[in-house]
């Protein structure tokens, strides 16, 4: 395994190396140390996006890749899709809606399966976001689900952007949905619409008031550019780069859940480990491998 100032060296062939070890492998020695060590440098700010399917996710991205590329920003992008039930990969690994430039080397698209995770994000996922942030300017996480089940985004954003299209219902129903607690930033889409892209707002607008809550609600076009200017200046002042450390015990309560079930999450809140904040990924193979030898079985 390259370390982290090598990968930055080796532009996308390195990265590449390095997150399909962390795949394969996330939990071996040298993965183990380059994960604490990214983890110790953050650079990028990372977004988050999240909305239900056909509301234009990959689209916005899309066209956030350009305007940052425009300012001259690198740009690591992680877009999680469903994973296959034949396979067990990402359904949309070829990524054919995020299509990019292969010999601009100032930004990388990286397709991931979501796994068995109800949160929408598999670990391996939260391991790459924590080793992107440390290589570019801007770091862009585009979730595969929506509502408050696939509420994992939160984990690796420094700001969650919930998009929104035209026609996608009224206040109540945003409410009834549970969404309204997750964003950080609100993205009506397809401002270009005209009138049901301004009642979509208004009506945004209406569910954030019965919620109590204060949150930007943009109107954006990724076809005309309308908003995108505006969505990046908001996301920059929400989404610098982060102080992560008191994240560390959701990122283990997430793993041992997945490993181990509601018995090791009950064995965790009785054994209240100890987390290292300078070193979160060797404490949760720490705590694994702990409760592995208790029930005598193997991690998967």
């Amino acid at each position: 395994m390259t370390g982290l100032a090598e990968i930055v060296a080796g532009g996308k062939p390195a990265l590449a190396r390095a997150l399909s070890r962390i795949e394969a492998d996330r939990f071996g020695d040298l993965t183990i140390d380059l994960l604490d060590d990214a983890f110790a440098a953050p650079k990028a700010g990372v977004l988050g996006l999240t909305g239900p399917p056909g509301v234009g996710k990959s689209t916005l991205t899309r066209a956030l890749i350009g305007a940052l590329r425009a300012r001259g920003e690198t740009v690591g992008v992680i877009a999680v899709d469903p994973s296959s039930q034949v396979t067990g990969g990402s359904l949309l690994g070829d990524r054919t809606r995020l299509k990019t430039d292969p010999q601009d080397t100032g930004v990388y698209v990286r397709s991931m399966a979501a796994g068995d995770r109800l949160g929408g994000l598999s670990d391996a996922t939260i391991a790459a976001t924590v080793l992107m942030r440390a290589v570019f300017d801007r770091v862009i996480v585009e979730s595969v689900g929506v509502g408050q089940s696939e509420g994992d985004i939160g984990l690796v954003s420094d700001a969650t952007l919930l998009c929104i299209q035209p026609g996608s219902g009224d206040s109540l129903q945003f409410m009834k949905a549970g969404i309204m607690e997750l964003p950080d930033i609100i993205a009506v889409t397809k401002a270009d619409a005209g009138a049901a892209a301004r009642r979509a707002v208004a009506d945004v607008e209406g569910a954030l008031s019965l919620s109590g809550r204060t949150v930007p609600v943009l109107a954006v076009s990724a076809v005309t550019g309308e908003g995108v200017d505006a969505l990046l200046e908001k996301a920059a002042n929400l989404a610098a780069p982060g102080d992560w450390r008191a994240r560390p015990p959701r990122w283990l309560a997430h793993s041992v859940r997945s490993t181990f079930g509601a018995a090791g999450l009950a064995a965790l809140a009785k054994s209240r480990p100890e987390a290292d904040p300078r070193r979160p990924f060797a404490t949760e193979r720490t705590i694994l491998d702990r409760f592995a030898a208790r029930w005598n079985i193997a991690e998967s």
